[in-house]
């Protein structure tokens, strides 16, 4: 069965191919139209041959993916702390380098499939050798790049919106508000104003975009969704059967623990400081749809939202790391590695109803009651 991770991955990389394909058949379409069908350059240009034609489907598909998982798996996090600018740059030119190779793989494979002869004739030699020297070769240089960048551009547009959104935006699957069941968890740093107030606000932001880089494994690994950060706060957010299944909202929570103790030593070394935090878990209906005219989100609103937030606040009064409501305690599954610790009824600020709150620990770690 395929991890929430690498199903993530697939899920990004497969609109490189399908960008790569719908590009190459209009260009494709533009050249045959401007042509009028006709290969006015026989010596260097390949006539579109209906096996041609399904040859280029396959091959600029296929790039399509390579370039795909190149950037997601390896590129984007080699340039992830890059501006904009200056990703889209690096990766141009050793994408380039990379088209170039692809170019002299595939013409000949083309050429031979065009003239029913072997990529190793020497007519398809002659045939590619005119075809480097030709403003043909410039011509799918140019095309190629187009599809490089248009497919670079989606992916900066997806990892800074987020691709989960971005492909809701496009399918318009929220255009109309919907309800739904979710579990949300709000974390928020402990200490956080001390610490900003100690280092300066330069050097804390820098702490931030450590402290949320940390979390990012353990969020993709148990299905999570980053909904918003806001300052020191993140908002992490489960459809209901995604957040339930295997408990991954409360391991998602341990695992996020887990990545940032392990680099307390680092963080300490450059920052003089190891963040902590400290989490509220709630579950509850919510509206989900767009809204902004200026500036187009995806959101949710709900009483549920508004609860987290006042469960995560109190985390201070019962000295906790966790609190999760009665709600999504009933709902989780039993038997795992988890215990739950009752602190009794609360009265949550600004509500009249009481909740029933529980502190989570792992096996063996807490003293009385229920087992998650």
């Amino acid at each position: 069965m395929l991890t929430p991770k690498t199903k993530r991955n697939i899920s990004r990389i497969v609109p490189f191919g399908v960008i790569w394909l719908f590009l190459g058949w209009f260009i494709l379409f533009v050249q045959e139209t401007a042509t009028q069908g006709e290969n006015i350059n026989p010596t260097s240009t390949i006539t579109l041959t209906p096996i041609v034609f399904v040859f280029a489907s396959l091959a600029v598909t296929i790039v399509g993916l390579v370039v795909g998982s190149i950037e997601v798996l390896w590129l984007g996090n080699l340039f992830g702390k890059k501006s904009f600018s200056l990703k889209i740059a690096y990766k141009v030119v050793f994408y380039s380098l990379f088209l170039f190779g692809v170019i002299l793989i595939t013409y000949p494979i083309a050429a031979g499939l065009e003239l029913h002869v072997s990529p190793f004739d020497r007519l398809v030699f002659e045939k590619f050798s005119n075809f480097l020297a030709s403003m043909d070769f410039v011509s799918t240089m140019v095309s190629v790049s187009f599809s490089l960048f248009i497919s670079l551009f989606y992916s900066e547009i997806s990892e800074n919106v987020g691709h989960g959104v971005l492909m809701n935006f496009f399918t318009g699957k929220y255009h109309r508000p919907k309800e739904e069941k979710r579990i949300f968890l709000f974390s928020d740093m402990k200490s956080s104003t001390a610490i900003a107030e100690q280092m300066g606000h330069i050097i804390y932001f820098e702490l931030l975009k450590e402290y949320y880089s940390d979390f990012s494994d353990a969020i993709i690994r148990y299905s999570g969704e980053v909904y918003q950060y806001i300052g020191d706060e993140i908002v992490i957010s489960w459809k209901y059967e995604d957040g339930i299944k295997n408990n991954n909202c409360i391991n998602c929570f341990f695992a996020m623990k887990e990545d940032l103790d392990k680099r307390t030593d680092w963080y300490n070394t450059t920052f003089g400081v190891a963040p902590t935090f400290k989490a509220g878990m709630h579950v509850g209906e919510v509206t989900t749809g767009e809204i902004g005219a200026l500036k187009k989100e995806i959101i949710f609103t709900g009483d549920v939202l508004n609860t987290t937030a006042r469960i995560q606040g109190l985390c201070n009064t019962y000295d906790v790391d966790v609190l999760i409501s009665e709600d999504l305690l009933t709902a989780l599954q039993s038997g795992s590695k988890f215990q739950t610790e009752s602190l009794g009824i609360a009265k949550l600020k600004g509500k009249e109803e009481e909740i029933a709150l529980y502190t989570v620990h792992r096996k063996g770690a807490a003293t009385k009651n229920n087992q998650v």
